[in-house]
This record gives structure tokens, sequence and C-alpha cells, in this order.
């Protein structure tokens, strides 16, 4: 029978995201000089270079890997304001509210780069920032 500690911090679906979403940072910092900081603001800048790597009409097998990294991003960006958890089924990962609905950041990133999503919305979606108050 396996050992469960109630000190874990993160599910083991949040393992691979989190390491692409680092290694997202890292890239952009280095590469890039970007500095992305977990912010909501800073998806502004993400949904921004997907654009431009979509106007460059650069192949999509070239980016795949990035997009992976930004699409994780934006899904920790959405974790930490909102304590949602990454899932995880089948190799898919997403991520889920504490309202209970289920987000796709991964997906949305490759939307992105079609033209037809937005990190930066999905975002303001899941965290209701964009929700008119009553």
């Amino acid at each position: 029978m396996g050992v469960t500690t109630q000190y874990e911090t993160r599910p083991a679906a949040a393992t691979k995201p989190v390491r692409w979403a680092a290694d997202a940072v890292a890239t952009m910092r280095e590469g890039a000089r970007v500095r992305l900081d977990y912010s909501a603001q800073s998806l502004w800048r993400v949904d921004r270079m997907i654009d431009d790597l979509r106007r460059e009409e650069t192949p999509y097998a070239a980016v795949e890997t990035v997009l992976r990294g930004f699409g994780a991003y934006a899904g920790e960006v959405i974790v930490r304001q909102t304590g949602a958890e990454w899932w995880a089924s089948g190799g898919d990962h997403w991520i889920r509210t504490p309202d209970g609905r289920l987000w796709d950041p991964l997906d949305e990133a490759r939307l992105c780069f079609a033209g037809n999503g937005s990190l930066r919305l999905l975002c303001r979606d899941a965290t209701g920032a964009g929700s008119p108050t009553t």
C-alpha cells in the first residue's frame, strides 16, 4: 500500500506542465530577453510572441515545444491566481479551477498560433477577471 503524505503540495499531474512553464520562462529570459513573471499581464507578451511566430509563417513543427511551454505557462498563471490544479489523462494536461471548470491552456496556445485563441483571454475567463461584479 502506498503512503500519501499531507505535505505534498502539488499533484503529480503538475510535474510536466510546471517544468514546461519554467523552461519557457528561462528560454524567453535568456534567448529573447523577455521577463515572464507569472502575472496575467505577462500573457499579453506571450500572445504577441505567438502572433509574431504565426505572422512569420514559422512551421508548426518548429514551434510545437515552444507553444507547449507557453500553454503550460498560461496554465501556471491561472493555477497561481485561482488555486486551480493540473490534471492529466492519456498524455493530455489541463487545469481544473476551484469552481470545477476544466481549461486546456496547451490547446489554447495551439489555437493562438492558428489565429483563433488568446492565452490572455483564457486567463481572464478562468480567473473571472472580466466578470461584472454584482
